[in-house]
């Protein structure tokens, strides 16, 4: 059973060391732990101290976003046969000894991913910030919301996967991916957990993902709505559709209405031509659901294509690893 513990870097060189240092050399049921740094352009020296504590070290030439940095550990974790992929932020916010907290319930049933929370009680939640409780918050009603189950920490970088999870995650989104995995998992029913974690922050420190609340929210809201459209586009289009379809029709009964009593259609003229305005462009909206569903079951037989390729790509890489490194008799 192998572990690979992925930490994605960008501009970390004061505390990358530190969280290196702390990720246990022994866990149970665990046969081997790899630790990956994947540096997304750091400009520091974060990757060269990185490398001299003997991990693996991937480099990006340019800073692409946290989404893309956690998709290059996943490929490289399932390239080097991961069992269990655990990702760690490397502002040594988290304690690496919870690692064991974090991969038991996929060793124990099999769960497909395990996210922490660092709102579990009170006391957790009162070292937060307030404005990231409050993104916290938001968030993870959002995503509570779309999903219909209930998470109560959709942000939290300290997470586990099993193996078959990542082979059916699917990302497409480039500056972060916490809220992606969780609808993109949920709506292919990987089963999901969330286990107490602990956290410290360092106000000294800037959040290095977004330079601003609001950037982080207009930029994980585009996401969101592009992966719900994605996969809930009867909901997505067709809501909407029947909204204004149903209103164009009430405009166009009271023009008739009034049009039959007085005989006489001013001074509605605005409220007929609005009633039909809105009746074909919520007509439109109906049937763009409808092809959007159509795609959505394409969709769906592509993505288990792809799962079974990449399960058969990686269990070849995996097996051929394991060959060479059995010993001779």
């Amino acid at each position: 059973m192998k572990l690979m513990v992925i930490i994605p870097a960008y501009n970390e060189q004061d505390t990358i060391a530190e969280v290196i240092d702390s990720i246990p050399k022994n866990i149970y049921r665990i046969d081997e732990i790899e630790i990956l740094v994947v540096d997304d352009g750091s400009t520091d020296r974060t990757a060269e101290i990185a490398a001299a504590k003997g991990v693996s070290v991937i480099s990006h030439r340019e800073n692409k976003g946290l989404g893309i940095a956690f998709q290059t550990g996943v490929e490289e974790g399932l390239r080097r046969g991961a069992d269990i992929v655990v990702n760690i932020d490397a502002d040594n916010q988290f304690d690496a000894n919870e690692i064991c907290k974090l991969i038991d319930p996929i060793l124990d049933r099999g769960v497909g991913m395990v996210a922490g929370t660092r709102f579990s009680d009170k006391e957790s939640g009162e070292v937060v910030p307030w404005i990231k409780r409050w993104g916290n918050w938001f968030f993870s009603k959002l995503m509570s919301v779309l999903t219909g189950k209930h998470f109560s920490d959709t942000q939290c970088g300290f997470r586990a996967y099993s193996r078959d999870a990542l082979l059916r995650l699917n990302l497409f989104g480039r500056f972060t991916y916490t809220q992606e995995v969780f609808l993109d998992l949920v709506n292919k029913g990987v089963e999901i957990e969330q286990v107490p974690v602990s956290v410290r922050y360092f106000k000294e420190r800037e959040a290095k993902i977004s330079g601003s609340l609001l950037g982080y929210l207009l930029q994980a809201m585009i996401i969101i709505m592009r992966t719900f459209r994605d996969y809930k586009p009867l909901v997505f289009f067709g809501i909407p559709g029947v909204a204004v379809f149903g209103t164009g029709i009430l405009f166009l009964l009271y023009c008739l209405g009034y049009w039959f009593f007085y005989a006489k259609t001013s001074p509605i003229e605005t409220y007929f031509n609005i009633g039909i305005a809105s009746t074909i462009l919520g007509f439109l909206l109906i049937i763009l659901a409808l092809i959007a569903d159509m795609l959505k079951r394409m969709r769906r037989n592509q993505e288990e294509l792809l799962y079974q390729l990449k399960k058969k790509e990686y269990e070849k890489i995996k097996n051929e690893d394991s060959q060479q490194q059995r010993p001779l008799l």
